[in-house]
Order: structure tokens, then sequence, then C-alpha cells
């Protein structure tokens, strides 16, 4: 329990920094901009462009954790087939907290073996690379 709780901690620590001193980010109007490029048959989202939960994800993946829900980590199976296909294990999933939701809620950031990562916001429907 106390884990779970310096978990939810360090993620609010995350968030809270990854929001100073930037412009708030629209909690679902992140969609592909004029601007953005596709790579992988995908749009992009730079990272500046992402809602800061998922800044402070991100944050948490490049440190390594700790992750505050236990499923984060584990192996996406990419069963909609909407990213590459690629080997099994291949991909791994982490949850990015909606606020207001009373569970994981649909955001979630997907990695890849070479570095790739993916942010979806309804639950693997639609997914853009994460540019920097």
């Amino acid at each position: 329990m106390l884990s779970v709780v310096l978990a939810v901690l360090a993620v609010l620590e995350v968030v809270v920094l990854a929001g100073c001193g930037q412009a708030a980010a629209p909690e679902r109007g992140t969609r592909a901009s004029a601007s953005s490029t596709i790579v992988d048959g995908l749009p992009t989202v730079s990272i500046g462009e992402l809602p800061p939960q998922a800044r402070a994800t991100l944050a948490l993946i490049e440190k390594g954790g700790p992750f505050p829900y236990r499923q984060d980590g584990v192996v996406f199976q990419n069963r909609e087939r909407v990213l590459p296909v690629r080997a099994r294990g291949y991909y791994h999933e982490y949850t990015v907290p909606t606020p207001g939701s009373r569970d994981r809620g649909a955001r979630r950031i997907i990695t890849g073996g070479q570095a790739e990562r993916y942010y979806t916001d309804d639950h693997y429907r639609s997914f853009r690379r994460i540019v920097s």
C-alpha cells in the first residue's frame, strides 16, 4: 500500500513539474495538427502537444518508474493492428492518468523496442507517434 501511495505521489510530482512554465495542452484535442507529419503510417504529435499527464508518464518511463498502476509496463499485444506489426513482446503499454476518471481511463503510451513511442487517447482506436 505504501508503495502505491509513493508511486501516485511521484506521478503527481512529475505532473506538476511537467506543467510548470508551459502552456496548458488540451486534454483530448491532441489530434494531428496541420504541421504534423506521418511516421509509420500514423500522424505525429510532439511532446509539447501532449497533455501534462502524458508528459509525466513519459518522464516516469524514462526513469524506469515507479509506476502507479500494476499493469504499467505489460506487453501490449497490438490486437487492433493499428501500430506496425511486430513480434509479440515488442510493445509495452503505460497508463496516462485521466483526471476525473474512476479507473485507468482510455489514455495510454505504448513504447516499442526501437525507442518509438505512441500516444492514444481513445483506448487503442487511434495512435499518434510521439516526436521530440
